[in-house]
């Protein structure tokens, strides 16, 4: 004798958890936008504690970042005005005829182009101590 009871549907608990699901999603969704906004804000103050130590410091971007040439060093010069960091210019190693000298670091000079063109070598050309 089938059918001649109801069955018994499961319509309405289907319809009850649809209801919730959608309740937590609309939940999770303003809880989630309460979140991004408390970041937004902290991230502010974040923001500008960090820059209130970097100029407090004089921190440079080398500084923070680790790039080459960076540091203490670039700090003393900028802080004195002056270029005291440089290196000394090496001294030279090779003189041409009209006095020129090079160092040997770097580009040729066309001086010294020329007296290779010349058919001279560079061991003629070097300062001899």
């Amino acid at each position: 004798m089938r059918g001649v009871f109801p069955r018994r549907t499961t319509e309405p608990k289907r319809n009850q958890m649809a209801k919730s699901l959608a309740q937590l999603e609309k939940q999770i969704q303003q809880l989630q936008r309460q979140a991004d906004a408390l970041r937004s804000k902290e991230v502010a103050g974040v923001i500008e504690r960090i820059r209130v130590a970097i100029a407090h410091y004089n921190l440079t971007p080398g500084d923070l970042f680790g790039a080459k040439g960076s540091g203490a060093k670039k700090r003393a010069t900028k802080a004195t005005g002056n270029s005291a960091a440089k290196r000394p210019p090496a001294p030279p190693k090779y003189r041409g005829e009209g006095g020129q000298t090079w160092s040997g670091i770097g580009k040729r000079p066309n001086w010294f182009k020329a007296a290779l063109a010349e058919g001279k070598k560079p061991e003629e050309l070097a300062i001899k101590d």
